[in-house]
């Protein structure tokens, strides 16, 4: 392999390099079909809408081809397809091409129906749970020692689920580690009893959806025939292989591996249709299973008023409760054509896909820091040798010089920030995650304990990660797809420190060779989000709503009296000791925001009234999709130059942007004319309601695409999830708006210039100022900002007062990529994002969530520029720790 990096660090190793000449050829591309360069004008016709895009988690789910969706609507469009349980012409229509499905479904695995019964279900999962509740286990009993289920520990969440539907029968489960079964392969075959017919069942993967290495598939004629033992139980044994995550990138042949169940799902092959999967029953062993319930369609007779049910014959008609889903079935058969047709076949997505997994390796494999240390981790068994053993799938955490671990949820941010998408957390594969990570059954408990769930972004816990990264690559897959993110890796770990990245072979893995069809140039997608319209000041010009085009308004110019809650509230003075004010002043509020509009632009204030739910309108509305679901600037950053101000005189919000004539929105609710509608904000459920036909014209033509603002109804309460490890105080429950997470967000000036330093560093050229100090500050969208004498001294606070208001501080706020998006452009620029990755070390936070800890509002509240703010400390952190000068042990309102 090419060891060396070019002097300026942007050379990747090559693609085609010094292969061992005995080793197979692979093949990268397909070569045919479309002329020269075929795999570029592949992407490009059928997969257009991946332009600037690197998709890389195949593994979850491919990605469906335009021409394969074009026949398959196509033929809906000139037939007519009718229930297949009808006896009429459409029906006898429908049944026939299920049938043929059927037969092409049994092709595509080089069997016959001679040998193998085609069972639709809803995906793997299903016809997991089918085989679990329908195989003949024999309980245990004093006169038997029953059945067992043995199962592989690196499985799918679902085929250890199945241990729950045996313990209920008590059959004993038993998980083998991979290990263990490799040693018992090597020792061979142990003593067995051949009169013993007690059925059990040995479930694995032929390829981990974790790590991508292939288990063998001779395993299956070995437990079959007894030459391998999962345990040394006598009895008749029978092999579920899961097919799911194989069978999307190799052809599986169960004329040579027969299987007795063999689940899949179709949408790992060809991304069209989901929901949709099958279970493969060799007709031998179909016989044996037992079905307790039976649906329509699956009887060949029965009485509503007696126990009288006869089964239909047919082993797919027994199991096949209600009508299948016929329209996706016949779907398939324009998937099985499609790839056929664009590939020339299974084993050509075979080589083509391995051959890019083995370069990536190797690639990741010789990344190294200055000092020597690796950049990636790998998890895997295989050295990615042959697709044989290993599969198109990379399984890693990313590492800091020092060895340490970054958090997959920082990673899969930064990707984003590429337009990369991958996959992150166990995989649901828990039993994998266990054995590459080093995590014990204890840690897990104890995970959870501290709030961690599959799923989360709780990525580190102590410093020890909970999960990692995966990238896996599909038939549609391209070099371009690698070097763009080894780019990546190479730009966030190696770049940020000025270095460049030295590239060292891996001594015990071969290089990754084979014809390109392609250019070898790096390919760097374009991720720059769309061109601006206008900064946000020259967005206001010509208001005609206030006297100045500044954004900043005094928005009550008669001042109604302040709530006097002080008296109620004053600090505790057991914590009187923790109240700190800086030496060079008092900490006051320097800047006061709010949002009215969810991920639109801010909306700043001298002075606001304050509601139960944080500032008045902060949040109240949020522009949604045609689907009714939640746009933010992550998915469209123009929303930030979407402008809106309010007009409490007036009662009325108008809103502002580049090209467009403002538009009124009222503030009161017509409660007689809105129609409630269910919507979702952060995995909670709000009540909304439309704003009308007139705004939703106006931001779909703004935004080029059909969209409508919804406002949370009046009558609804959004209650606050406990967060952040915090007790909310006694008699206290916090309301919502639209926000994420909490009432506000406070941010510190302090904490806002040491990043600007970080950010506005001197390069060769001299001093370049990549950031002003308000551009930083409006991209962490605050609501309340101040003048902190000490970087993120805020972290360290427990309970502030603003005014006469006091706020409970929940938590530091985990930062995603919306911080990279210039508030005043929509343009995106990563740096930001990963200043901070590197200068906070762990999770991105920046900025602190505050909630009421109670609220009178039987008399107008408000916030105002210029409060003093009183923090108190935690408990846990100790006055020595701070300058003398902030050791302030004086109460001062």
């Amino acid at each position: 392999m090419a060891g060396a990096v070019a002097e300026s660090g942007r050379e990747l190793p090559a693609f085609a390099g010094s292969r061992d000449p005995s080793a197979p050829r692979l093949a990268y591309g397909y070569g045919y079909g479309y002329g020269p360069g075929s795999l570029r004008e592949l992407r490009a016709r059928e997969f257009g809408r991946l332009a600037g895009t690197v998709y890389l988690d195949h593994a979850g789910a491919t990605l469906f081809s335009q021409s394969q969706l074009e026949s398959f609507t196509n033929d809906l469009m000139e037939n007519t397809y009718g229930n297949p349980h009808s006896q009429n012409i459409s029906s006898k229509l429908t049944y026939d091409t299920v049938e043929q499905v059927r037969y092409r479904i049994l092709a595509h695995f080089h069997t016959t129906a001679e040998d193998y019964t085609v069972i639709f279900t809803s995906g793997s999962t299903a016809a997991l749970k089918l085989v679990a509740e329908a195989f003949p286990w024999v309980s245990q009993s004093p006169e038997s020692s029953g059945s067992q289920f043995c199962y592989l520990t690196d499985s799918h969440t679902s085929v250890v689920g199945m241990r729950n539907v045996t313990m209920a029968i008590n059959v004993t489960s038993t998980p083998v580690r991979p290990e263990d079964l490799w040693s018992a392969e090597e020792r061979g075959a142990s003593v067995s009893d051949p009169d013993c017919q007690l059925p059990h069942l040995f479930c694995y993967p032929a390829q981990s959806n974790f790590s991508g290495v292939r288990y063998p598939l001779s395993w299956i004629e070995e437990v079959k025939s007894g030459r391998l033992h999962p345990v040394s139980t006598p009895g008749k044994w029978f092999v579920l292989l899961d097919a799911a995550s194989y069978v999307s990138t190799s052809p599986l042949d169960l004329s040579a591996h027969q299987a007795d169940f063999v689940p899949i799902s179709f949408y790992k092959i060809f991304g069209f249709p989901t929901g949709l999967g099958a279970l493969l029953v060799h007709n031998r062993a179909a016989p044996l299973l037992r079905k307790t319930y039976f649906g329509g369609g699956t009887a060949s007779a029965y009485l509503a008023g007696e126990d009288f049910y006869i089964p239909r014959p047919s082993v797919a008609q027994r199991f096949e409760d209600g009508t299948i889903s016929f329209l996706e079935v016949i779907a398939l058969k324009h998937g099985f054509d499609t790839l056929e047709r664009l590939t020339g076949g299974m084993e050509n997505i075979k080589q083509h896909t391995f051959t890019l997994a083995q370069y990536t390796y190797v690639a990741l494999s010789s990344l190294r820091y200055p000092n020597g240390a690796a950049v990636v981790r790998i998890y895997s068994d295989s050295e990615f040798s042959s697709p044989e053993v290993q599969g198109p799938i990379i399984n890693f955490n990313v590492l800091d010089d020092k060895g340490n671990i970054i958090g997959y949820s920082q990673v899969e941010k930064m990707a984003s920030l590429y337009n990369i998408h991958l996959r992150t957390g166990c995989f649901c594969n828990t039993g994998a995650c266990q054995r590459h990570l080093g995590i014990s059954n204890e840690m897990v408990r104890k995970n959870f304990q501290a709030g961690h769930v599959c799923g989360d972004n709780m990525d580190l816990i102590d410093g020890q990660p909970t999960g990692s990264v995966r990238i896996s690559f599909g038939y549609m897959s391209t070099l371009d797809d690698v070097q763009a993110f080894l780019r990546f890796i190479i730009d966030t770990r190696l770049h940020s420190s000025g270095d460049w990245p030295v590239s060292q072979t891996h001594a015990d893995t071969r290089e990754a060779g084979a014809p390109s069809a392609e250019s070898q140039a790096d390919v760097i997608p374009a991720v720059m989000g769309r061109h601006s319209l206008l900064p946000q000041e020259d967005a206001l010009t010509g208001s005609g709503v206030w006297n100045n085009s500044s954004t900043t308004v005094n928005a009550v110019p008669v001042a109604p009296p302040v709530c006097d809650i002080a008296r109620t509230q004053q600090i505790p003075s057991e914590k009187a000791a923790g109240v700190l004010q800086g030496a060079l002043g008092p900490l006051v509020v320097t800047n006061l925001y709010l949002y009215p509009i969810k991920s639109c632009a801010a909306f700043e204030v001298t002075r606001w009234p304050v509601g139960n739910q944080g500032l008045l309108y902060d949040r109240s509305w949020m522009v949604v999709n045609h689907n009714g679901v939640c746009l933010s600037q992550k998915q469209e950053p123009r929303l930030c130059l979407i402008q809106p101000f309010i007009d409490l005189q007036q009662r009325i919000m108008v809103i502002k942007a580049k090209g467009m004539e403002p538009i009124e929105v009222p503030l009161e609710e017509n409660s007689e004319q809105t129609q409630i509608r269910q919507s979702r904000v952060c995995a909670d459920r709000v009540n909304t309601y439309d704003c009308g036909e007139k705004i939703s014209s106006w931001l779909s033509t703004f935004f080029g695409r059909p969209c409508h603002l919804i406002r949370q109804s009046s009558n609804f309460q959004r209650n606050a999830k406990k967060k952040h490890g915090k007790d909310q105080l006694p008699g206290t429950m916090a309301t919502l708006s639209l926000v994420n997470e909490a009432q506000y967000l406070l941010i510190n000036t302090s904490s806002i210039l040491e990043l600007h330093q970080q950010l506005n560093t001197s390069d060769e050229n001299g001093k370049q100022e990549l950031f002003s100090v308000k551009d930083l500050s409006l991209r962490f969208r605050a609501n309340i900002i101040i003048n902190g004498k000490r970087a993120f001294e805020e972290e360290k606070w427990d309970e502030i007062s603003i005014g006469s208001l006091h706020f409970q501080v929940l938590g530091p706020c985990h930062r995603c990529q919306m911080i990279c998006i210039d508030q005043q452009t929509g343009q995106r620029n990563q740096h930001v994002f990963q200043k901070l990755s590197e200068s906070r070390e762990t999770k991105v936070n920046f900025g602190m969530y505050l909630m009421h800890t109670s609220l009178d509002l039987s008399s107008p509240c408000f916030l105002s520029v210029g409060s003093q703010v009183l923090p108190v400390l935690k408990q846990n952190v100790e006055g020595h720790d701070l300058p003398a000068s902030e050791k302030h042990q004086d109460v001062t309102s």
